[in-house]
């Protein structure tokens, strides 16, 4: 297994992956396969790549991808020291056997090098037990809750939101 950053060149890889996360995992996530449907490899491309303040991270096995994590530092003068971290998934196949710790450890990796970012944030599903607990293990804790985030037919999803302050150790990576 290879983790690395992904490029433009994995868009279609990355599409045909998050397809699959929306379809097999829809309490998972904040978009639905319709939405995703919309949206055209160019503007993958455009996403993968896009630089030191936001990118994506990507376990690959034979040349398929088989788990992802993304990250996005906030622009704004107020917010910069902010970043988050969206769309963790790994195909059933993969779970339990170090994929997703490895991808966040290169994302945390990644981040922690960026100057001024002080905390890095996600949220996460009531469902997605597991992810939790990964999460925690990292170091992340929670700080809200929003009810019924989620609503997927008549049944509302619960969303935990989890932080990981970085203590004033731009230019050090979480996991050190």
């Amino acid at each position: 297994m290879e983790i690395r950053l992904l490029t433009s060149d994995d868009a279609g890889e990355w599409w045909r992956l998050r397809a699959e996360a929306l379809a097999g995992d829809p309490e998972a996530f904040s978009s639905s396969s319709e939405e995703h449907s919309r949206i055209t490899l160019d503007e993958v491309k455009g996403r993968l790549g896009s630089g030191r303040d936001s990118f994506v991270v990507g376990a690959l096995e034979d040349g398929r991808l088989i788990g992802m994590a993304g990250f996005h530092r906030e622009t704004g003068p107020k917010t910069r020291h902010k970043g988050r971290i969206w769309s963790v998934y790994v195909t059933p196949a993969k779970r339990g056997d170090g994929t997703g710790r490895g991808l966040l450890r290169q994302l945390l990796d990644r981040a922690g090098k960026i100057q001024g970012l002080e905390q890095i944030m996600l949220s996460v599903t009531e469902t997605q037990t597991a992810a939790i607990g990964l999460y925690r293990s990292l170091g992340f804790v929670s700080f809200g809750r929003e009810p019924r985030a989620l609503k997927i037919g008549d049944r509302g999803i619960d969303e935990e939101y989890m932080v990981l302050r970085l203590n004033g150790r731009a230019g050090q990576s979480p996991t050190d």
